[in-house]
């Protein structure tokens, strides 16, 4: 059955889906800035920790720093799994209601 664009912009399921997309989106945000934040609060607020030898080269500090940027790819590939798989066919359908 075809739509207009305004029938489907004004439909519950094109809200749902934004809803979806925003909350998906927020949380991975949330995530992203704990990790990103608490790893600058630590560096301010406890050096001494993050100077904690791990071997003879490397401190503590090292692979934190690293697990944030792992973390911030593992948070977009998250994202883009998601998208590809169930936003990006809801919108397909969505638009292929359109007349």
């Amino acid at each position: 059955m075809a739509h207009t664009a305004r029938e489907v912009l004004d439909s519950a399921e094109f809200r749902r889906l934004v809803e979806r997309r925003w909350v998906i989106s927020l949380a991975l945000t949330a995530v992203l800035f704990v990790a990103y934040y608490g790893f600058i609060l630590l560096v301010a607020t406890n050096k001494p920790l993050l100077a904690t030898r791990l071997g003879e080269t490397i401190t503590l500090g090292i692979p934190l720093g690293v697990g944030v940027i792992v973390v911030s790819w593992v948070l977009t590939a998250g994202y883009v799994m998601w998208a590809n798989k169930r936003y990006d066919p809801e919108v397909r359908r969505l638009r292929d209601q359109i007349r």
